[in-house]
């Protein structure tokens, strides 16, 4: 390790910024930000300088730089591009015991400025040791589409209790414990929820009842109903990654990639209920009791499901279950298989030229085939998206076209959407059944009918008794 991290409070200190593009604004601008009295120091300005003295942000100081300009200093940044002028500046600033950041130029500079991830008064900086700024800029990017919008705003939130908390619970330890529960627990997820009254409420209780030191939410648990998407882990949410680290036990189903299970926390519980056509680990009542249960335990748990929890995947059930047991839960939505399957082909749900609407209907029902206004389905510019509709796509085809869809209507069915082994079929609705028998189409796929699926049918209809797998 280089370079020592630390962070150095500015507030009110005078610091130095040679130069007037926008190397040296942007420098400017972190500065300012941090409270330092800012004094910039170029020939010439350019805009974003101009608009900071303008704004009365920082003083602009039009001429040379000399060596006693960096006099007093608590940080000088030198940001011209000229190799000579950041040399000395580099050079009187050492002299002076003044910490110096040479723009680009890590041999000259005694400490380098991280790219940042800010979130109120949470602050993370990323370094590569002056090596890769790219590289750093993007590991910020990464990390900053994990962390929370509101993160900050729990970050003030916990300060205004610290005194309460620690007149409550002296024990350091004990304190600790209390903390890990509540940014693990109901108050947190309010304040980041924008709930920030009803946290504020939460917390006032749990900091006043009595043993508040054993960190206080009580023995419920939460059950969060989260969607894992198609398959791709890059498909995620969010708000779904972070849960999924914080999972004491999950509860996952067969649609559920294992690619997808790699992002658990280690030590999560997890419990298999996945249910395949003739073959269920669980029934969906022993599920919802599962579910009940480990809340009541005081356990997080994550029930995870393939694509999105309230598109036929009996997520709607298990929420009203839970809370007619008086369980906490909150659903998290996840990219259902019509977006995805659309998406990996290139075609378009909606269209304003082929489609005005579009319908997501459910091939299997549950005694069987659904009871469906197949009249309805049969109109025109409309897409139709059939989930589980493999093991009925003959009697599918034929009752659209009984009730006046062309035979020629364009289809594809995707199997595995966005997976490694994704496999796809397209042609025409007369041969339905064929292309998903000759292509060896199992499931888990979805079913797209509609003008919008010509894209990928075109080869196939131009030979009407030839399938296109790809």
């Amino acid at each position: 390790m280089r370079y020592f991290p630390a962070f150095l409070d500015l507030k009110d200190r005078p610091c130095l910024v040679v130069g007037g593009g926008a190397p040296a604004a942007r420098k400017a601008r972190l500065l300012v930000k941090a409270g330092a009295r800012v004094t910039v120091v170029a020939p010439s300005a350019g805009p974003e300088a101009e608009d900071l003295a303008a704004q009365g942000a920082l003083r602009l100081v039009r001429r040379e730089f000399v060596a006693g300009d960096v006099g007093g200093r608590a940080a000088v940044v030198s940001a011209t591009g000229l190799g000579e002028v950041d040399t000395r500046v580099a050079e009187a600033a050492r002299a002076a015991g003044v910490p110096v950041n040479v723009v680009d130029r890590p041999g000259l500079s005694s400490f380098v400025v991280p790219a940042i991830v800010e979130r109120g008064p949470v602050v993370i900086g990323i370094s590569s040791g002056g090596t890769s700024p790219v590289l750093a800029r993007r590991l910020r990017a990464r990390i900053e589409a994990l962390l929370p919008a509101r993160l900050g705003r729990l970050a003030r939130f916990a300060e205004s209790f610290r005194a309460s908390v620690r007149a409550v619970i002296p024990e350091p330890a004990q304190r600790q414990r209390f903390w890990t529960r509540i940014f693990d627990g109901a108050v947190a997820e309010d304040v980041l929820a924008g709930r920030e009254a009803a946290a504020r409420e939460r917390m006032l209780g749990l900091v006043n009842r009595p043993g508040a030191a054993d960190g206080g939410e009580g023995p419920g648990g939460v059950v969060h109903i989260v969607g894992a998407g198609p398959g791709d882990p890059d498909l995620l949410t969010l708000k779904a990654l972070r849960l999924m680290e914080r999972a004491e036990v999950v509860v996952y189903d067969r649609l559920v990639a294992p690619e997808i299970l790699d992002y658990l926390r280690r030590d999560a519980e997890r419990v298999y209920v996945g249910k395949a056509k003739g073959a269920h680990a669980k029934t969906q009542d022993q599920i919802n009791a599962l579910l009940c249960a480990r809340a009541r335990a005081g356990q997080r748990v994550l029930r995870l499901k393939g694509g999105d929890p309230f598109v036929f995947g009996r997520g709607g059930e298990e929420l009203e279950y839970l809370r007619r047991h008086g369980v906490r839960v909150e659903v998290v939505p996840g990219v259902t298989a019509a977006t995805a399957c659309a998406a990996a082909l290139g075609i378009p749900l909606t269209h304003r030229d082929h489609a005005s609407a579009v319908t997501l209907v459910t091939g299997h029902g549950r005694d069987g085939e659904p009871d469906l206004d197949w009249a309805a389905l049969a109109g025109p510019r409309q897409t139709l998206a059939i989930y589980m509709g493999v093991g009925a796509a003959g009697r599918i085809a034929a009752r659209l076209i009984a009730q006046g869809l062309a035979p020629a209507t364009p289809v594809a069915v995707i199997e595995n959407a966005t997976m490694t082994d994704q496999k796809t079929a397209a042609g025409a609705l007369r041969d339905l059944e064929a292309l998903v028998r000759d292509n060896g189409i199992t499931g888990p796929a979805l079913i797209i009918i509609g003008e919008v699926a010509r894209r990928a049918a075109a080869e196939a209809l131009a030979e009407p008794s030839r399938a296109l797998a790809v």
